[in-house]
């Protein structure tokens, strides 16, 4: 390969290598919510508790999320990136061997703040290598093996039914932690050119700005605001489904623990590889007429998702929820692939992990909350499917926001 060649191909190389880690990064923190049964049965749980196990990942996760992307705006991409995966990797192999509910929720939290690192970092260094023309495109097929990794999450229902539930998280871990090494030789941080920082800066942001200042910046754009109100809402109704779908389909359509974990996570995530592609190439070439094209994509998927997740909650026939999860997935497909082009359009590249990190904190902060709610709701005998219902209403309102947004044309 020569260096013309090796120079146009490497933000394809970063795509790749990265989509590896996002596999790991769900299916490492997904794994437990199609391994409910063996563990609420070892350590005799109550649905609440066992919604404790994600809601306290979720709040380290949204806590810790500004900072770590600020990390990665301040100094390094890479090396927040390779630190993320080895810890992460190294809580997730010592998740399976936990001897107690207090041991696990300790390793939950300390995965949380681990991972929370990663996808700002990612994201914000993809970005960085794709401008205009591949970057939807590029954000969604890394964004792809987040998919990969829920789909995969329900084996974990399968595995714990073979080999108990510890096994998972021992061979997912130590594989991680193995990865990262590659990580380090492969990865390398963007360097802007002058033209680049001049144009950034035409965003108002100065280089070098403290967390502090970072943030009156981004709060003092209202497009950035409008997002973070969006985002919540999306954060708050993944999690729920995330969380729960599971247990929902295994108790509403009679699935065994295996059936339900794959069928909650294998459907959406087969709608969202279509989505990110699709949704991708659409907004890349939609953005080159119209500087709004990525935010109308985002906009048509949750126009269909959200009445689809709404169905999927009422419908008493299986087939009909299994297209509702597919045109869902899809829909969450559209935003992935364009949530963090869109924020490009709206604050300085520079400090863009730490405006997705933020994102991150609000989103992941409600999102477990409500995931807690979910199984509190649950063992005071309100169905899963009320709570769908109720999010899927939130979820199309909280979209027409979005028609607001007022952004830079690329």
């Amino acid at each position: 390969m020569n260096k013309k060649s090796a120079v146009l191909s490497y933000p394809w190389i970063i795509v790749a290598v990265l989509w590896v880690v996002a596999f790991l990064n769900y299916l490492d923190r997904i794994l437990i919510t199609s391994m409910r049964d063996p563990i609420v049965n070892e350590f005799g749980l109550t649905d609440a508790q066992f919604g404790l196990l994600t809601s306290v990942f979720l709040w380290s996760y949204g806590f810790l999320s500004p900072l770590g992307g600020y990390l990665a705006d301040r100094y390094s991409r890479k090396k927040v990136i390779v630190f993320s995966v080895f810890v992460w990797s190294a809580v997730t192999l010592w998740t399976g061997f936990t001897r107690s509910f207090e041991e696990m929720i300790v390793a939950r939290i300390f995965m949380g703040v681990s991972e929370a690192c990663y996808i700002p970092a990612a994201l914000a260094l993809i970005t960085d290598y794709h401008k205009g023309r591949t970057r939807s495109l590029a954000t969604g097929l890394h964004m792809s093996g987040l998919y990969a990794g829920l789909a995969l999450g329900g084996i974990g229902g399968y595995i714990a039914e073979i080999w108990g539930w510890r096994y998972g998280f021992q061979i997912f871990g130590a594989f991680g932690v193995l990865y990262s090494l590659v990580l380090l030789s492969v990865l390398r941080d963007y360097k802007n050119s002058p033209e680049e920082d001049a144009e950034e800066e035409k965003l108002g942001a100065e280089p070098g700005m403290s967390l502090a200042q970072t943030f009156q910046f981004l709060f003092s754009k209202t497009a950035y605001v409008i997002l973070l109100i969006y985002f919540c809402v999306l954060g708050m109704v993944n999690w729920l489904v995330n969380g729960w779908l599971p247990t929902f389909l295994r108790e509403h359509f009679n699935l065994n623990l295996g059936e339900a974990g794959m069928s909650a996570t294998g459907y959406i995530q087969i709608g969202s590889f279509i989505g990110v592609v699709l949704g991708g190439l659409w907004a890349d070439r939609w953005a080159r007429t119209n500087v709004k094209g990525r935010v109308y994509v985002v906009i048509i998927g949750f126009s269909v998702g959200a009445p689809v997740l709404f169905l999927m909650s009422a419908t008493s026939v299986f087939w009909i929820a299994i297209l509702a999860m597919m045109f869902f997935g899809v829909a969450r497909g559209f935003n992935d692939a364009n949530l963090m082009p869109i924020m490009r359009q709206i604050v300085d590249g520079r400090y863009s992990a730490t405006a997705y990190g933020f994102l991150n904190f609000l989103s992941t902060i409600v999102g477990g909350i409500m995931v807690y709610v979910g199984g509190a709701l649950k063992d005071a005998d309100i169905g899963l499917a009320i709570v769908y219902q109720v999010c899927a209403v939130i979820m199309i309102l909280a979209t027409f926001t979005l028609f607001a947004l007022k952004l830079k044309r690329q």
